[in-house]
């Protein structure tokens, strides 16, 4: 272990212990709600799962979930950690009095000698969990391979909300466009999303993210005589930024700190473009969907579970930027046929992700069960 790793172990040890202790005894019992679903501080993706499972659960089944992001002193409750990360840094030390639940959003032991390590302590952990949920087939099926039971896990995909995250008309896309200083004859190209290391500038590349991809796809099709301007939101994109300048590629960056802001940015784009290695969902590519843009993305996380046919988007066979470029080139000659119509039809796809209806598969296949 790394001195961080050591210093975040006993940390989390010395939290836990003294309530482990006292509920063993039954001097102690958590007054907490009985599912407690654990998210870190920051707001990313994480945190945001957890708040849209609550909000819909409060409606479905009030007073049964709540969000914390420190677990230490829960006790005798449904304890579901919203990623595998997090289970690993607090479960072992945690009250066995509890029930676990784990998801498990992506990992591949090609990612390199820490990600495979935390892997296979992962799977050491599996007598411990009652569940682990995941958001895609193909997650589901590299569980799979690792001789995961396939009874412990339960594919429940990442949503969206779907009030929030709406089409747009024309007119209105025209002024967003206008706003952003976007010329009318440019193909907007989107991609909102972290990808450098750390929370400064990002300048170093988080290549598990593909930003090196991402600049290579542009430079390709504007080498084409695309005119192509990147819209982009989030923190550390200064790789991206940097090499968008590099190769004269006009763009736009806005940090948004709030998902629901993001809102008028997808309904700016073309396109939306996700050139990630590994991925989960990602969030993006329900987000764009359900604001009526195609995606053409990497075959990573929910795309092959959600882009079922040309008009959704197109998902390109190898990570590779050759391949995505001329996928980006036959999706707009298919927005230049219909575009209008084709939001529609890619709105109408997305309606079964709404968090209104994932919320309702985590009451009915997992929390159901165990509380």
């Amino acid at each position: 272990m790394t001195f961080q790793e050591k210093l975040s172990y006993y940390k989390n040890k010395i939290y836990c212990y003294p309530w482990r202790f006292l509920a063993k005894y039954n001097i102690y019992r958590e007054k907490g709600k009985p599912i407690q679903y654990v998210t870190e501080d920051a707001n990313w993706a994480i945190k945001s799962v957890g708040l849209n499972i609550k909000k819909e659960m409060d409606i479905l089944s009030p007073n049964k979930l709540e969000i914390v992001t420190n677990p230490s002193r829960i006790t005798k409750r449904i304890v579901h950690f919203g990623s595998q990360y997090m289970w690993l840094s607090w479960g072992q030390h945690m009250s066995r009095t509890n029930k676990f639940i784990s998801t498990f959003f992506h990992g591949k032991l090609e990612d390199g000698d820490h990600v495979k390590k935390h892997i296979y302590k992962f799977l050491e952990s599996l007598p411990r969990l009652s569940k682990v949920i995941t958001a895609s087939t193909l997650i589901e099926k590299r569980l799979l391979s690792w001789d995961v039971d396939p009874k412990l896990i339960t594919k429940i995909p990442l949503g969206v909300n779907t009030r929030i995250f709406v089409p747009t008309k024309q007119e209105t896309k025209n002024s967003i466009r206008k706003i952003l200083k976007i010329p009318k004859d440019a193909i907007v190209i989107g991609s909102f999303q972290k990808d450098g290391i750390g929370w400064g500038n990002g300048i170093k590349p988080k290549l598990i993210k593909g930003p090196d991809i991402f600049v290579d796809t542009l430079k390709i099709l504007s080498n084409k005589g695309i005119k192509i301007f990147a819209l982009l939101t989030g923190p550390a994109r200064g790789y991206v930024i940097e090499n968008l300048k590099l190769n004269k590629i006009p763009y736009h960056h806005s940090y948004v700190e709030r998902s629901e802001d993001l809102t008028t940015f997808y309904q700016a784009l073309d396109i939306y473009l996700i050139t990630s290695r590994e991925e989960g969902g990602p969030m993006g590519l329900m987000e764009s969907i359900s604001c009526g843009i195609p995606v053409v993305t990497t075959n990573v996380g929910m795309a092959s579970d959600v882009i079922n046919n040309e008009k959704l988007g197109s998902i390109s066979s190898e990570i590779n930027s050759h391949e995505l470029a001329q996928k980006v080139e036959n999706i707009l000659n298919i927005l230049n046929k219909e575009n209008e119509r084709l939001k529609e039809e890619i709105r109408k796809e997305v309606l079964r992700f709404d968090w209104r209806n994932i919320a309702k598969e985590h009451w009915s296949k997992v929390y159901k069960n165990l509380i």
